[in-house]
């Protein structure tokens, strides 16, 4: 006799039943603002408890946890979470069991680098690299980065941020050999990246800034063009150094901040190996720390 076989879709929906049976179980009436009342024989809440609380019906939420073919609404799942008090980690499984987008959170509190992510910067002896927050601000960055595209601990504000850097700041544009080809691509992918934040006050003084003081971004924000870059190979020109050439790469720091880790690996051409190691070698001593 052969045993009855699951679809994927089944197996996710069995999974997201079981997965809120044992969040409501783990959860005390108390904690839940319920009075405990007489003895209970089920641990934790009652389905009708949390249908409540949530204010969904109790046969729906019943359906769900059997893993029937229900479809809860963001709406419903945000509510769900409150309702059994899910953690961020726990929120996240939630919605991606249940297959939707989480609602993304956008960070109200100031952006902060933590210890072992500045250890990590400090190790790139020989790969330029910054972290950027969620408005492309420059948060945190190595030796070798304040070599290379200068010392951002000489910027304060608007004028420590990507956007800004490349369309006004005079040095971060005579450094870019593809200036135009690269500054299209960092508005065009800026754009993709903030759609998040759309009416987010930051970003729009920051636009609104960059309209104000650059005639290419004036004329290019509006025409909406989108792109993702995550990698790429960048040519510049040092002032001292001459021409190099990079390879960088972007990577998310999964800490629900949008923080990103920019790495800039350099290539034989250009013998740019060579000439970031005698960068590095004349960089002032108290720069040679992250």
């Amino acid at each position: 006799m052969t045993s009855p076989t699951h679809s994927p879709e089944d197996s996710r929906r069995r999974e997201l039943g079981a997965f809120l049976r044992s969040r409501r179980e783990r959860l005390s009436p108390q904690a839940a603002g319920i009075a405990a009342g007489a003895r209970r024989r089920t641990p934790g809440l009652r389905r009708e408890e949390v249908a409540m609380i949530a204010g969904v019906g109790t046969t729906w939420y019943t359906w769900l946890e059997q893993g029937r073919d229900v479809r809860p609404s963001v709406e419903v799942l945000t509510a769900l979470c409150e309702a059994l008090r899910l953690d961020a980690a726990e929120k996240r499984h939630l919605f991606i069991l249940a297959g939707r987008q989480q609602p993304e959170r956008r960070a109200a509190t100031p952006e902060k680098v933590d210890g072992p992510l500045l250890h990590m910067l400090q190790s790139l002896v020989m790969q330029p690299a910054y972290v950027v927050g969620r408005r492309w601000d420059v948060l945190a960055w190595n030796p070798a980065a304040a070599a290379v595209f200068g010392d951002y601990g000489l910027l304060e504000g608007d004028a420590r941020n990507i956007v800004h850097m490349v369309f006004t700041n005079p040095h971060h544009r005579r450094l870019l050999v593809d200036w135009e080809g690269l500054a299209r691509a960092v508005i065009a992918s800026f754009r993709a990246e903030s759609a998040k934040y759309v009416g987010d006050p930051d970003f729009e003084r920051l636009i609104a800034l960059m309209t104000r003081s650059s005639p290419e971004f004036r004329a290019w924000w509006p025409r909406r063009d989108v792109v993702r870059n995550l990698s790429g190979v960048k040519h510049i020109r040092h002032p001292s150094a001459g021409s190099m050439s990079f390879e960088h790469m972007s990577f998310s720091i999964d800490d629900g901040s949008d923080m990103r880790l920019i790495v800039y690996t350099p290539l034989a051409e250009q013998n740019s190996i060579a000439k970031l190691e005698k960068l590095l070698e004349t960089l002032p001593a108290e720069r040679r720390t992250a």
